[in-house]
């Protein structure tokens, strides 16, 4: 029976007054699981609104009260993430496995925000003039807006919300319209830890519901992560409407496999970085450059570990499951096509994959290209689907400028046993996260995450001190007292409250 998924507010669910839905699927079987809520201009609003009412208790609310809840929020998604990761898989078709570790790693950001006490402390000079003292402190925006992209439903949110919370402002979620519930029982989550009504919401919609978090004036921040034109233009109308944006968007990641590299190691990292999630992901490897006589030699490792794969129902013992919609599968398929067109050599070819599933799930295998050329559309665009391309290159230089050239700067690897090379590749590569010898430079959650050039729009990358940066503002005091002040008498052991 098909489920209807709805709104959040205060702490409970809100049908809204709109009638518009869209359809839910389990992308492994074809049928339509649910039907979320579209929300209309009002719904929007009351979202928004519920969440600035909240703003100025929690703002007010003690560091010891906001870190207990973070703490108990910790506690609760480390006991239930099986649970969130099973209804990740039924929307978006990812493995449980991986959906399991999408949660993991979105959880480092909660365990980071609950550190948050030290990491709003202020500085302090004392007697700066004679008897004037200056410090500083950080304090929240208010209203902030999480727009979040399908291919990650907890993960990405995690970036953001846990510090924006821990920081002392509440959050708006608009998450994807094709994988909506993870949000919703995140949302009842943070209620059982005991987030007061209001500091989290979830906003269900399309481009009328982030068009308001864009354009309303009681949301002072957004926070987008998506596809390169529509984070310009979430940059461009957040901005226009005097609000604090990092958008976050698409991404051609290369990795350069070096003569010296260990070739059984970059076949491995090709085939998870390049097929992992069903390469819906934004720190996928889709360009392998293969520098000088390896070529051959790599390519036949790669597909010798690609054929094996098993491609099925996410809940079954599968390496990689389906696409998330039937069109994203059909406009992948259509890459493949135009690179057999364009001359690539097919190598392992994904299109009539037999997959343990259903009939009617969104199916496409992984796909190994040889012999691609950057003029190619297989090269130039973001795929975002399980496409291995390999480019040939002679030269270190070759490899560098194929990188540096391209107009996405989000992640590269290098593969290789040279310290030197590795260290002049992490210098001069014109990207924003590096691995070496590492697939998916992801950072840790202390450290920030975000590209450069048309993958970022906006100075601040998401989580670690970036994102406690991006959700406060800093407000510098210059103080004098003439007179001292005496409390009263209290023997009792002082306590955090």
């Amino acid at each position: 029976m098909s489920k209807s998924i709805q709104h959040w507010i205060d702490n409970k669910v809100f049908a809204g007054a709109s009638s518009a839905t869209a359809p839910v699927t389990n992308p492994a079987t074809g049928e339509v699981t649910g039907q979320v809520g579209l929300a209309s201009v009002e719904d929007a609003r009351a979202v928004i609104d519920s969440a600035a009412a909240a703003f100025p208790a929690w703002r007010d609310t003690s560091l010891a009260k906001r870190t207990q809840v973070l703490f108990r929020f910790r506690e609760l998604l480390n006991e239930r993430k099986g649970e969130l990761a099973e209804i990740i898989t039924s929307e978006h078709g990812k493995v449980v496995s991986d959906a399991l570790g999408e949660v993991s790693r979105g959880q480092e950001v909660v365990e980071f925000a609950c550190g948050i006490p030290h990491l709003l402390k202020g500085g302090f000079t004392e007697n700066a003039s004679t008897k004037v003292d200056v410090y500083s402190i950080r304090q929240p925006l208010g209203v902030v807006g999480v727009i979040s992209p399908f291919n990650f439903p907890a993960m990405v949110p995690m970036w953001f919300f846990p510090i924006a919370i821990a920081t002392g402002n509440t959050v708006v979620l608009k998450p994807s319209e094709k994988d909506p519930s993870a949000s919703l029982w995140i949302a009842a989550l943070w209620a059982e830890a005991g987030l007061p009504p209001g500091v989290f919401n979830v906003l269900q919609g399309d481009k009328t519901a982030v068009d308001e978090i864009l354009t309303n004036p009681k949301v002072k921040s957004v926070s987008f992560v998506g596809s390169t034109p529509i984070a310009k233009y979430v940059y461009a109308t957040g901005t226009a409407h005097d609000k604090r944006v990092q958008a976050l968007g698409g991404a051609k990641n290369h990795a350069v496999v070096l003569p010296d590299a260990d070739l059984d190691l970059a076949a491995d990292a090709m085939v998870n970085a390049g097929f992992g999630s069903a390469g819906e992901r934004c720190m996928a490897i889709s360009a392998c450059v293969a520098v000088g006589p390896i070529a051959d030699d790599l390519v036949a490792k790669i597909a010798d570990r690609t054929t094996p794969l098993k491609i099925g129902d996410g809940t079954k013992d599968s390496d990689m499951g389906p696409l998330v919609t039937k069109a994203h599968r059909d406009k992948v398929a259509s890459y493949i096509d135009a690179g057999e067109t364009d001359g690539a050599k097919i190598v392992v070819d994904g299109r009539n994959v037999t997959a343990d599933g259903g009939q009617d799930g969104f199916w496409l295998g992984p796909t190994l290209l040889d012999n691609v050329t950057p003029e190619m559309s297989v090269y130039t665009d973001e795929i975002f689907g399980p496409v291995l391309s390999v480019v040939r290159v002679e030269t270190y230089d070759e490899a560098m400028e194929l990188v540096n050239t391209n107009s996405y700067g989000n992640g590269t690897a290098i593969f290789t046993n040279d310290g030197g090379a590795a260290r002049r590749f992490q210098n001069e590569v014109q990207v924003g996260m590096v691995g070496i010898n590492v697939p998916i430079p992801v950072p840790m959650a202390y450290y920030s995450f975000g590209g450069w050039k048309a993958s970022l729009f906006g100075d601040s990358h998401a989580h670690g001190m970036d994102g406690v940066q991006f959700f406060t503002r800093q407000k510098a005091i210059t103080s004098r007292w003439l007179d001292p002040s005496h409390g009263g008498i209290e023997l009792g052991f002082p306590q955090n409250q």
